[in-house]
């Protein structure tokens, strides 16, 4: 293992803590009537934390106000990017920045991501690059934070580098929106060295193959749209989330057993975010109609390494997207838009606008 591998792993362990398992579990709603949407406080304050222990070089690295173009500005391959990088953190503020990631994402979200940003150094390895190479880094993510969490009513923030992507948005102490939201790994499966095995987003993966083939001939007709996949997720970077002609096969047309599948694959999307955020989503889901959300199949039935594959949900309020077809199909990207409030939607930029200091 190169030094440098070797500080950038240091690096995450000290960012993260021991890593949790990456199993996702359904979502079981055990609460009563609507709830409330989740409590900011602790958002709020992790983030003016985190921007008070900044100097003020960082500080006007990575503040920006809401209605700034950048806040659209996201994506999910390796560029150049604007925002504060975690190699530009020292330890302390290292540890801050990830107080304020884990306010958003669960246990699970949260090991999942930090997974992706460690699987940069394998990946550099994978790829033959040089150990001081900065194309492939686990430390080449950067933060930036849209208004003032103190000041502001409205204010948002961002964490993003290759295959991460996550954009928040607040008003009045409640989380509006956590999209768009991208998480992606090369290789999806480790196949060698000492990470040998490696499979972060397996779950996504074996539950969308065994909703597929739960199906029988008739109902796969419905729900296999190509026999080709598409050889990358169709929303793409966009601002706006767009698949004007829904395809797939309809929740009402599951039987008991697979609707409960759907669900299970639908919750470990959801289940990325903190347990009160994700059952407003579910909530928000639900209230558009169950019965109006569809699973689409593209690509080979059989998949695996070196068989591309695709599939997606979609539904009044969301689209997710799932592709592994790069890299002999050993490569994966999924993203979770909220055709309602990403970004905040519309009406949290209008009322931002208004209510600007």
């Amino acid at each position: 293992m190169t030094k440098r591998f070797l500080k950038s792993a240091i690096i995450l362990l000290i960012m993260s803590g021991t890593f949790l398992s990456c199993k996702s579990q359904p979502y079981k709603d055990d609460t009563q009537g609507t709830p409330p949407r989740k409590d900011l406080a602790g958002m709020a304050a992790a983030a003016s934390e985190f921007l008070q222990i900044l100097t003020t070089k960082q500080k006007n690295t990575i503040q920006f106000d809401m209605d700034d173009n950048e806040r659209y500005n996201w994506h999910y391959v390796p560029k150049s990017r604007k925002g504060l990088a975690v190699k530009d953190l020292s330890d302390i503020q290292r540890e801050s920045a990830m107080k304020l990631l884990r306010t958003a994402l669960s246990d699970s979200g949260f090991a999942k991501t930090t997974a992706i940003m460690q699987l940069e150094g394998i990946l550099r390895e994978v790829e033959g690059r040089s150990p001081d190479d900065t194309h492939r880094d686990p430390v080449k993510y950067y933060f930036s934070i849209f208004g003032d969490p103190v000041a502001d009513s409205i204010w948002g923030w961002r964490l993003e580098g290759h295959h991460v992507s996550f954009n928040f948005s607040a008003r009045n102490n409640d989380l509006v929106s956590g999209t768009p939201s991208f998480l992606g790994t090369n290789p999806a499966v480790v196949l060698s060295g000492p990470e040998k095995g490696k499979y972060i987003l397996k779950n996504e993966t074996e539950l969308g193959v065994a909703l597929l083939h739960s199906l029988d001939a008739s109902q796969a007709r419905k729900t296999i749209i190509s026999e080709e996949a598409p050889s990358e997720i169709i929303t793409g970077a966009d601002r706006k989330a767009i698949i004007e002609h829904p395809e797939g096969i309809l929740y009402s047309e599951l039987n008991n057993s697979q609707q409960k599948m759907f669900i299970e694959l639908l919750s470990i999307y959801i289940h990325r975010y903190t347990r009160l955020f994700a059952l407003v989503m579910m909530k928000e889901i639900e209230a558009a109609g169950l019965n109006k959300l569809r699973f689409a199949w593209a690509g080979e039935k059989q998949p695996g390494i070196g068989h591309p594959h695709y599939y997606r949900i979609q539904g009044p309020t969301i689209i997710i997207e799932y592709d592994n077809t790069q890299n002999n199909a050993n490569h994966i990207h999924t993203v979770i838009r909220d055709l309602k409030n990403d970004f905040g939607g519309d009406e949290l930029l209008k009322h931002y606008k208004k209510d600007k200091h």
